[in-house]
């Protein structure tokens, strides 16, 4: 049966991310359904957060496990051979691209007095298995230690594995108070940031063409209506504030996975 039999129902896959993605994403999805429906009622979301440990499974979202859409960056080689609909408009206006870094405490020092490009690369970043910004990092000629799952990224990080793990801006309060305090000795460093050019777009099922269009229609009325940004400054304008983005030595990188 096609997916679009149920042309009143969106599955929504929120898997494999930070819980602070998956509720912005979420809310998104559901004000641009909202938007392009006159009816405001007539679409039901079902969201299903199951984390996919490996990459053949969250690469056949759409072809086993029947989902209608999904949120991840433009150009993720885990589905560039994956048959799907993209839709070109960053949810977060870059901020995911821009990184921050956790650090072992002991090394704060060490990090406060990198100023340069080579210094930087010469500290090796930990990257959990299958993760799109493991090649991005390699392309810019970063150190990269690749290997096991986000649950386990932190531990080895305090293990000595690697110097530091890099996460969006939009996320890593979330993850830092969830996963790193309870371990101890790991800390935000408070004067660096990497960034480059990191979309978070929306994939749509091929099959399931209407939710495309109305979806489509939809982030296209709420970013006319400028509510798309008002959205974004309600979920991310005081962290940004925080996290004093503006003030940080940054180091840009270029991100040769993006699509033409």
């Amino acid at each position: 049966m096609p997916l679009e039999a149920d042309k009143n129902k969106v599955r929504f896959w929120n898997g494999n991310k930070s819980s602070a993605r998956q509720e912005y994403e979420l809310i998104v999805l559901e004000k641009a359904l909202a938007a392009a429906d006159e009816q405001q009622d007539s679409w039901e979301i079902e969201t299903d957060c199951t984390d996919f440990p490996t990459i053949e499974g969250e690469a056949s979202v759409f072809r086993k496990k029947r989902f209608d859409v999904f949120a991840t960056v433009a150009g993720n080689p885990k589905f560039t051979n994956e048959d799907k609909r993209v839709l070109p408009i960053d949810l977060m206006n870059g901020l995911l691209g821009r990184r921050l870094l956790v650090i072992r405490s002991e090394d704060a020092d060490d990090f406060s007095r990198i100023t340069t490009e080579d210094q930087m690369r010469k500290r090796v970043a930990g990257i959990p298995f299958s993760w799109a910004d493991a090649q991005l990092f390699r392309a810019n000629n970063y150190a990269v230690n690749e290997g096991g799952s986000y649950d386990e990224i932190f531990l080895r990080l305090k293990d000595k594995q690697f110097d530091y793990v890099s996460l969006g801006a939009n996320e890593i309060e979330d993850a830092f108070e969830t996963r790193c305090v309870p371990l101890g000795g790991l800390q935000i460093a408070p004067k660096l940031s990497i960034q480059y050019p990191y979309p978070l777009l929306f994939y749509v099922n091929p099959r399931s063409e209407q939710i495309a269009l109305a979806f489509k229609r939809g982030l296209e009325l709420l970013i006319r209506d400028k509510a798309l940004d008002r959205l974004f400054q309600a979920h991310y304008g005081k962290l940004i504030e925080r996290l004093k983005l503006g003030q940080r030595k940054t180091f840009h990188l270029s991100n040769p996975l993006l699509p033409a």
